[in-house]
């Protein structure tokens, strides 16, 4: 309660004409925070006691992980274990740095415990943060890297350009999630029809990089959809689905936030939870386990987390639900899971 009443209150003052602010903030005391490892294993272990588990052939020290577009080119990585983390997911990285969509391109909906983004993987590069990595040497956790294509890469290109981010940064990754499901880039989400993620998946497969390779799936797709993206998913021997992506529907936001809610881009938090939870069990039941799944979308509380897990899961990431609750939701669910 500490920290949504003191810290959260704090952070949403200093972003509020630009939330990005506070974000950037973050990173930056996150940043300093991992240069102390005697308060980070402190830390870790008041926040982090949970049981292991092996998933697609790695090993996680605890079954919740950081999502995605938190910290992209990996600024933080020794500070977010001491909050608990079983493992952190870096990225959307692609190719080419890119600057992203022009600022502001980041909107809080307190009252719906929501976020809207429309960042466009704004990244410093694959290259960069192969180098990054390489510098940060070993870490408590495994890390994940969510690749994208580059905004200046022709659709039809984008195999190529996916690979080019695959080879950087193999040393460096536990598992690679192709990220195919973004709203933020145009063209991207056609990657998940079947004629274009078949040709995509080969090119990875053909690789042969030697790391688990999953699948992030937008939440907007029909079953019918779904189910051609587990197919594919199926036939190229991928490890896992990563279940969802952010929305671009404005279903269950409250009245006090409809005017923000008209910003373009994904939505995450709380309005996405039922949706999330409906993919993650339909994955799991038509695949009957044979693709493990990471579940992700509107988790804010320790029973969200079982849910899902109950629904096919076997690990949860937070982004949204982390924003508004603090590590203090990591810890409840590392407890109870």
């Amino acid at each position: 309660m500490a920290y949504q009443h003191i810290f959260r209150r704090a952070l949403f003052r200093i972003g509020r004409g630009d939330p990005e602010i506070a974000h950037e903030r973050t990173l930056a005391a996150l940043t300093r925070l991992g240069k102390l490892p005697p308060v980070t294993t402190a830390l870790r272990g008041f926040y982090g006691r949970s049981q292991p588990r092996t998933v697609f052939g790695v090993r996680f020290p605890g079954p919740v992980g950081l999502a995605a577009g938190m910290d992209k080119d990996g600024v933080a990585l020794r500070g977010w274990p001491a909050f608990g983390f079983g493992f952190v997911e870096v990225g959307t990285v692609t190719r080419h740095p890119q600057p992203g969509n022009p600022r502001p391109r980041l909107y809080r909906l307190p009252a719906s415990e929501a976020v809207i983004n429309r960042m466009g993987f704004n990244n410093l590069g694959a290259a960069a943060l192969a180098e990054r990595l390489q510098r940060c040497g070993p870490l408590p956790v495994p890390i994940g890297v969510s690749i994208g294509k580059s905004k200046v890469t022709p659709i039809e290109e984008a195999a190529p350009d996916y690979v080019a981010s695959l080879r950087l940064l193999r040393p460096h990754a536990a598992y690679f999630a192709v990220n195919v499901s973004s709203p933020n880039t145009p063209g991207l989400r056609g990657l998940q029809d079947r004629a274009a993620l078949d040709a995509l998946l080969l090119a990875l497969r053909d690789a042969d990089v030697g790391r688990p390779l999953l699948v992030k799936i937008a939440p907007d797709l029909s079953f019918d959809a779904i189910d051609e993206v587990l197919e594919v998913c199926l036939a190229h021997d991928i490890a896992g689905v990563i279940a969802t992506n952010t929305t671009l529907s404005r279903a269950g936001l409250r009245p006090a936030d409809a005017a923000t809610g008209e910003q373009a881009g994904g939505l995450s938090g709380r309005p996405l939870t039922a949706r999330a939870l409906e993919v993650v069990s339909f994955v799991a039941k038509q695949t009957d386990g044979r693709l493990p799944i990471i579940g992700v979308g509107g988790l804010h509380t320790a029973d969200d987390a079982l849910r899902m897990i109950d629904a096919g899961a076997s690990l949860v990431q937070l982004y949204t639900g982390f924003i508004f609750r603090g590590p203090g939701l990591v810890r409840r669910i590392n407890r109870a899971l």
